[in-house]
């Protein structure tokens, strides 16, 4: 009896949201509920849905605006001029799960007869580049992420002219040192505007930017990105899509408002489900899909990115134009 009554206790436990930096490790599930599927309730104030107000697609003028970006996007040549026999670059930014899972992503694209051949896939995600790496880099360095992305792009033939999208995963590394929620996820979000920034100044043809939160950490084994963080990191994209739809100038994307700061930012896939707890559209995260660290995606785990990924530019109005070779 005494048995039963602990595990209903810490049950309970995983399931309530932490009020403070509480680490959730190794454990099949933790009862929080995905962004996607959270509707109408509420996690510590922040109501559910990749969108906002319990909606996982964009609203109505957003999802217009988002075609008439992609409408944009075409083959061009190395100085950025449109060319039939140009090339559409499509690159990912992030840390090592993103460079792990994006690796394998590129691997069954290019195989893939639906691809259009103009799409060049191409890998500019590091191990141990987490989002302060990239927005801080060191000055001077010999190495930073933006000079290793440079020297990728090169060895694959892709000009800065000719990268028009960014599919963008990043995160934090030990972020329970930066406080509970939703400091961390505030920093995070700092981060990437910085980082957004940096990219539409490097890549001036860069159209639209798609962000995607981390995949499940209830397994980690470490302090390096658990649970509940890895959850919560979701709300950081949410905040940064609203904020430009909201007008904030440091995000404006349109030419006829004022300086063009970062690419229209949407979501990409979300890929966090509540390990062994079946989300709405049955994605689950199983022990055997990451590494020993619990962190980092194993094979099957870096598939089951990858086939997401595939999946969901094939599919989304604003990306199947021009990633599918005929759509």
């Amino acid at each position: 009896m005494l048995q039963v009554i602990l595990l209903i206790l810490a049950l309970g436990q995983i399931g309530a949201s932490p009020a403070g930096p509480e680490i959730i490790r190794d454990s099949s599930y933790t009862g929080l509920v995905p962004l996607c599927d959270l509707g109408l309730m509420t996690y510590k104030g922040q109501d559910g849905g990749l969108y906002g107000n319990g909606q996982n697609s964009p609203p109505g003028p957003l999802q217009a605006v988002a075609w008439q970006q992609a409408q944009l996007i075409q083959t061009l040549d190395t100085y950025g001029r449109p060319s039939e026999d140009g090339k559409i670059g499509l690159i990912s930014l992030g840390m090592s799960n993103t460079t792990q899972e994006f690796t394998t992503f590129k691997k069954i694209a290019d195989l893939d007869p639906d691809k259009s051949p103009s799409v060049v896939i191409v890998d500019c995600a590091q191990g141990g580049q987490d989002a302060y790496a990239w927005a801080h880099p060191e000055p001077n360095a010999d190495r930073t992420p933006w000079l290793v992305m440079d020297r990728r792009l090169e060895q694959a033939g892709l000009s800065a002219a000719q990268v028009q999208v960014v599919w963008i995963k990043q995160a934090l590394k030990n972020p329970a040192a930066l406080g509970p929620f939703p400091k961390h996820a505030q920093v995070l979000r700092d981060d990437l505007v910085v980082i957004l920034q940096v990219l539409k100044a490097r890549f001036p043809n860069l159209r639209i930017a798609y962000l995607s939160s981390r995949i499940y950490a209830g397994y980690a084994t470490t302090a390096l990105n658990p649970e509940p963080y890895a959850y919560e990191s979701a709300f950081a994209i949410r905040w940064l899509i609203d904020a430009q739809w909201q007008g904030d100038p440091d995000l404006n994307w349109d030419p006829d408002v004022g300086p063009v700061m970062v690419p229209l930012l949407l979501w990409g896939p979300y890929l966090w489900a509540d390990g062994i707890n079946g989300r709405k559209d049955g994605l689950v995260w199983l022990r055997e899909d990451f590494g020993p660290d619990g962190t980092h995606p194993s094979e099957s785990g870096r598939l089951k990115v990858a086939q997401m990924l595939l999946a969901f530019f094939k599919q989304d109005p604003s990306a199947r134009c021009w990633f599918v070779g005929n759509p």
